[in-house]
């Protein structure tokens, strides 16, 4: 079978799956030789979300509406968000542009 990327060859492996930086496990895939594209079949893609929902992470990304606070932009995280990553009223955090896109809020 050839990927359908890069059109290198794809092998079976079993392969840990990654959500939000926390390991679901190892699962049946199909992976390319050449460009390390991963391709789940239904099944493992159907385990991989059970999972996901059993850890309370399917579902986390959310979105939020720039508010003005003074003369700052303010952006509310959502209490599932902040209890994933520890996050506390106060505490200090630090912001990296990424990009003109993209921001890394760091706890």
């Amino acid at each position: 079978m050839k990927c359908i990327t890069c059109n290198g060859e794809l092998k079976k492996k079993e392969v840990e799956h990654k959500e939000l930086g926390v390991s679901l496990g190892k699962f049946p895939a199909l992976v390319c030789t050449k460009c390390n594209e991963v391709f789940y079949d239904e099944i493992s893609a159907e385990r991989i979300q059970k999972k996901s929902k059993e850890l309370g992470l399917f579902g986390m990304a959310k979105k939020t509406k720039v508010a003005m606070v003074g003369n700052s932009l303010a952006i509310r995280i959502p209490k599932e968000i902040a209890k994933f990553v520890d996050l506390k009223k106060e505490e200090i955090v630090k912001l990296i542009p990424k990009s003109n896109k993209e921001i890394l809020i760091e706890v």
